[in-house]
């Protein structure tokens, strides 16, 4: 998953707008009818329709269409099996052994056997495919022994408990390791796959379309169906504007929007011919994360006092009329083995913050009303995406002007992807803004471990974007990999929870989610239970 800009730049449960448990699947009422185009819309377009490639959330969206995974994982976090039937893992944790089935082929007509879970294994693993999500969660991976054609072996560094949770998700979706042997350009335009759909072609900046697989079997078990997908082709379109995307709902001429903006949950209840479906997606929330490795943020004193600065409660009330709830810890409370303890670890409180600032030697204020120390004012500079939705923009404004109250300048830096990635990469910001979505709490080892302070050999780039070290830490989160018993790593991860919050490393708003507004022509849609991504296998249209 990824973190949105964390990725360059870059939650398991769901709460519906009102915070009350939602379907998985869009309401239906009557029998499902074979055939027909579904048109989806979707507020950004994939840099690249591998997601092996990087691995940012638009890429997993569609990907998820087309990529079946070696296991599936069902509503209540448990691993079950997909393109694998069953599997053992070794006393010491570190080679997991597949078994696979043995009448699934790609849709280019290549068998999926232990020889492409190897290639895919090995690609995501390459440094030069630039895997910064499927290879930042492979690190352990050293090889794959092929056993025989469907018996795979694979060996790790260490152990690794989150390896199957990862597995599920479609950022590790199989594919063809005849197509993946084309340039990383062909395979980005059109990547292939052994999913009910598959890849017609990539129009770019306008939309992707996808046809019916007619051979498709082997749906995982949490589908309502086994068989060819419902429908015969999928238009996923790209439209950027939020307004312009809900028009086009309203009106029916798409099928189904996602990113549903904060200002239409309203209209949408309202409206009869449009269906809400709505779930927070598992991994660390939507944050600003602090870069200690340079003034101001080195200093605990200042990144509390700055957490402390920041009404985000009452932003998100104003920004998202009341629609995104808070997410105060390091997890989202979706996560597995999320704990509540540290929500509020570091709530709005600028007496608090004045306090701390006073203490961290920031007395003096300029004229302009700005804390200074040797002259200097205290500055944050905070890198943003230039391609965010207007609201998040909006939310760091409100940060911004009750910041200001403490003597804090926080200046929002716009950037593109590209600057953004080499600002990130040269540890040239104070505040990063991101995500990661993910259904393991070893995203805590991901975001805050020290083994990802380096570039990745895997993504080009540090994921451990705070600069944070700590040896306890690194220590607490290794030790809930070398174990299977979830009441260890129930008690391990709090742990590193609580490691996490009491350092003050990220300014967290609000759990990332999926929020489809759907018309009364589509049916059965739903979300797949790892990421709460959007699923079509089960959908059709009654038009």
């Amino acid at each position: 998953m990824r973190a949105a800009f964390a990725l360059l730049l870059a939650s398991l449960g769901v709460a519906s707008c009102t915070q009350q448990p939602a379907a998985r699947t869009a309401p239906t009422s009557t029998e499902p009818r074979p055939g027909g185009t579904l048109v989806y819309a979707t507020d950004r377009e994939p840099t690249c329709l591998d997601p092996h490639v990087q691995g940012d959330m638009p890429q997993v969206f569609v990907a998820r269409q087309f990529l079946d995974s070696l296991v599936s994982m069902d509503e209540q976090g448990r691993i079950a099996p997909w393109l694998a039937r069953s599997w053992e893992v070794s006393e010491d944790g570190k080679r997991y052994t597949f078994h696979l089935r043995d009448d699934v082929h790609f849709t280019d007509g290549t068998p999926v056997n232990a020889q492409a879970i190897k290639a895919n294994l090995d690609h995501m693993a390459d440094p030069r495919t630039q895997s910064s999500t499927a290879g930042g969660y492979i690190r352990q991976y050293v090889r794959t022994e092929i056993v025989d054609e469907h018996t795979a072996l694979v060996h790790l560094d260490s152990p690794y408990a989150a390896f199957l949770e990862v597995l599920a998700q479609g950022f590790l979706g199989i594919q063809s390791p005849l197509a993946l042997q084309r340039s990383r350009e062909q395979n980005c335009q059109q990547p292939v796959g052994s999913g009910p759909f598959k890849v017609e072609r990539w129009d770019r900046q306008s939309q992707v379309v996808l046809v019916r697989n007619p051979d498709y079997a082997w749906a995982p078990p949490s589908a309502r169906h086994q068989g060819p997908a419902y429908l015969d082709r999928i238009v996923w379109k790209f439209i950027a504007e939020p307004s312009v995307r809900f028009a086009s709902l309203q009106a029916g001429e798409v099928d189904v929007i996602d990113t549903l903006p904060p200002e239409a949950h309203a209209p949408a209840r309202a409206n009869p011919e449009v269906s809400l479906l709505v779930a927070n997606r598992p991994g660390n929330p939507t944050n600003g994360t602090f870069n200690l490795t340079r003034a101001p943020f080195d200093d605990i004193r200042v990144r509390e006092a700055f957490l402390r600065s920041a009404d985000v409660e009452g932003a998100l009330q104003s920004v998202f009329f009341g629609e995104f709830p808070r997410a105060g810890g390091p997890l989202s409370a979706s996560t597995p083995f999320y704990s509540p303890d540290f929500e509020h670890a570091a709530d709005y409180d600028p007496a608090r913050a004045n306090q701390l600032l006073d203490t961290a030697g920031w007395q003096a204020r300029d004229a302009a009303g700005y804390r200074i120390k040797h002259g200097k004012r205290l500055v944050v500079r905070v890198l943003m995406r230039n391609q965010s939705v207007p609201s998040e923009q909006t939310l760091w404004e409100q940060v911004q002007a009750t910041a200001r109250a403490t003597g804090f300048e926080v200046r929002l830096e716009p950037l593109s992807d590209a600057v953004a990635m080499q600002r990130v990469a040269d540890w040239d910001y104070d505040v990063r803004v991101g995500y990661w979505n993910t259904n393991t709490a070893d995203v805590l080892r991901i975001v805050f471990g020290s083994q990802f302070l380096a570039p990745a050999g895997k993504g080009g780039y540090h994921q451990n974007v705070a600069g944070y070290s700590n040896p306890r830490f690194d220590a607490v989160v290794e030790q809930a990999l070398a174990t299977q018993d979830p009441q260890q790593r129930a008690s391990l991860y709090r742990e590193a929870q609580r490691i996490a919050s009491s350092q003050f490393l990220q300014l967290t708003t609000y759990p990332q989610s999926t929020r489809l507004g759907i018309y009364k022509t589509a049916h059965g849609v739903g979300l797949e239970p790892s990421l709460r991504v959007t699923t079509l296998y089960d959908a059709w249209v009654s038009k």
